[in-house]
């Protein structure tokens, strides 16, 4: 039915006795009203009328109460054939003619225009892609296809590779499998940063035409170029030259979660000698629904994830299992306590593999003569800050005062320049090495984590010992994130209101500790309690730290940029000088936490 032919004065009149009625938000109408009237929404409004006649009011709220964002990698929520708030091919296909408009102003009218698309395996991936390529292609761009499910770090390598201007990732990363998405490339490699963001999304919500070109032609004429042999290839080699000589016995459990982490690790691992190596059965068949991971959330941040796998681990007497996420940007750990394999395991949190890694690598480096003053490391603003400690012995650079996000760790290695670039890491389980990317990437850290695993092994000593000699070398360390979900249009609220609080009334203690001083990323301002602000040097954005009067002991608020909650970071530290026992200390910060963590979220409740 042509958008002519729908009833849209009876439609209106219907969606304001909803609204009356208290069905549908005001938001959720305005946006609604929009796809019946609006000629570039044509081809949805008999959905929308049909959604109407049916009267699925909590369906049309849900999917229009607002307009989907671009978060902190690119424009991500839940699938539904229709919705300004939803995955769709109409907010997909917005996302890439934005995309497209706005690389073209930037690009000089006579000039060849390029765009990377790769995808995962979730639900519609593959659709979206096809979509994507045939708008990038309508608007005057090569494409290059990775024509198979990959990974989201092997499109930011084929981005810099074939130096498109561009590149998009279907994915929605470790998101539950109603959820979709895409992540945005500048032609560095990483996702978009300042100002080309701003400018991006504007083009996408001014979009009103959707070009598209044909596909098979389009690759038939060679507008899409299918390249996947060749990029798996090259990118292979590239990882390969970040590998460090040494031992290789250990016994390995690899889980991709059901995702695309076997097109990137098993290679990878196999290439770095590693021949002892079980695709976990369980998690192995890529599947878009997650069957086998608790909830059907395939994130390795999830210590549940590792249950069933430790099992088989005792049975095989593996050495660690490493599993990624969806789209194998991220690595989980877990690893036995002891060289025991058959006792106790237990996960390493996105810290601890940071720490191990930066370690690992720095005293790898420093060994080959490889290593100067001048080199660095890049962190984030929640990320332990053991990581500045052990750089500092090592006598090299820490970049940490940045966001929560990759994508800024991508950018300070352009500015600082990549060639004393060393390793960047994020809680969230995100690591890189070299020069051939500008994202986390699971496939790398794994093989880096394997070296490691084999290096303690050879020494006697489990992972969790390593990690405990640093800990005496450098303080206790210990991190805990809690997140507080705040889903729709009342979750929005509620989250602008509880960040809102921490900025006007702040707890004045938590954890049994006093809050001594606060730093405001989101005005820029740093402030002791009761005292007058000054200016806060750092990035711009929605995040609050409360210091307290211990030192490295502090708790960090932000919303998620990709989903509906708030997160909550806590950093507790016992200085070296005062860690005689070291269970003790490690007790000790446990209660510490334990106390942190109520206080947050009585106070988060409270709102």
């Amino acid at each position: 039915m042509s958008q002519s032919a729908v009833p849209v004065d009876d439609l209106l009149a219907r969606l304001d006795q909803a609204k009356t009625a208290g069905h549908l938000s005001a938001s959720a109408i305005a946006n609604i009203t929009d796809w019946l009237t609006q000629a570039r929404y044509c081809d949805y409004a008999q959905q929308v009328a049909e959604h109407i006649d049916q009267e699925k009011w909590q369906q049309l709220d849900d999917a229009f109460w607002t307009i989907i964002p671009f978060g902190t990698g690119g424009r991500r929520g839940r699938m539904y054939p229709i919705g300004s708030n939803a995955i769709n091919e109409r907010t997909i296909g917005e996302s890439a003619q934005g995309l497209a408009a706005y690389v073209k102003q930037h690009l000089p009218d006579n000039s060849s225009r390029s765009c990377a698309i790769a995808f995962d395996t979730r639900h519609q991936s593959p659709e979206f892609a096809r979509l994507c390529s045939e708008i990038m292609v309508a608007n005057g761009f090569t494409v290059y296809l990775l024509d198979e499910f990959r990974s989201t770090p092997e499109l930011s390598f084929m981005v810099r590779y074939k130096k498109c201007d561009c590149g998009i990732m279907v994915t929605a990363s470790h998101n539950p499998p109603s959820d979709n998405a895409v992540k945005v490339y500048w032609s560095t490699g990483g996702q978009i940063l300042p100002p080309h963001d701003r400018g991006v999304i504007d083009e996408v919500m001014n979009t009103d035409q959707i070009l598209r070109a044909d596909f098979d032609q389009s690759v038939e004429s060679g507008k899409i170029v299918l390249c996947k042999e060749e990029i798996d290839r090259e990118f292979l080699h590239e990882l390969q030259r970040h590998s460090f000589a040494g031992p290789r016995d250990v016994k390995i459990i690899y889980s991709p979660l059901h995702g695309v982490g076997a097109t990137a690790v098993v290679p990878t691992l196999a290439a770095d000698g590693f021949t002892d190596v079980e695709v976990f059965a369980d998690h192995a068949e890529p599947n878009a629904d997650f069957p086998n991971v608790p909830g059907n959330v395939a994130n390795p941040e999830n210590a549940a994830v590792f249950d069933i796998a430790i099992e088989r681990a005792r049975q095989i007497g593996a050495d660690i299992i490493m599993a990624s996420d969806p789209d194998c940007d991220r690595l989980g750990v877990a690893a036995p306590l002891t060289t025991d394999t058959a006792g106790d395991w237990k996960t390493l949190n996105g810290n601890q593999i940071g720490v191990l890694l930066t370690d690992y690598i720095l005293g790898q480096r420093q060994r080959a003569g490889t290593l100067t003053a001048d080199h660095y490391i890049i962190k984030t603003l929640v990320t332990t800050e053991m990581i500045r400690r052990i750089a500092d012995s090592y006598g090299v650079k820490t970049f940490g005062n940045l966001l929560v996000g990759f994508k800024w760790i991508g950018g300070v290695i352009d500015e600082q320049g990549p060639d004393n670039f060393v390793f960047g890491t994020e809680e969230s389980h995100g690591y890189l090495v070299g020069q051939y990317a500008r994202d986390k990437d699971g496939a790398v850290a794994s093989m880096l984590m394997a070296e490691l695993a084999a290096t303690t092994k050879a020494h006697g000593k489990s992972l969790h010992e390593q990690l405990d000699s640093l800990f005496m070398k450098h303080g206790y360390h210990a991190e805990h994130l809690m997140t507080q979900q705040m889903p729709g249009s009342e979750g929005m609220a509620k989250m602008k209101a509880l960040m809102a609080k921490f900025r006007s009334d702040p707890p004045r203690s938590v954890g049994g500790l006093n809050v001594v001083s606060i730093r405001d990323y989101g005005k820029n301002v740093t402030y002791s309690i009761g005292g007058e602000p000054t200016t806060l040097q750092g990035p711009t954005g929605d995040l609050v730290i409360f210091d307290l009067d211990q030192q490295g002991n502090y708790v960090a608020a932000r919303p998620s940029g990709t989903e509906p909650k708030v997160k909550f970071y806590m950093f507790t530290y016992v200085a070296p000088k005062d860690i005689d026992d070291l269970p003790a200390a490690k007790q000790l910060v446990q209660h510490r936490m334990d106390s942190m963590e109520d206080d947050i979220r009585q106070f988060a409740e409270s709102v």
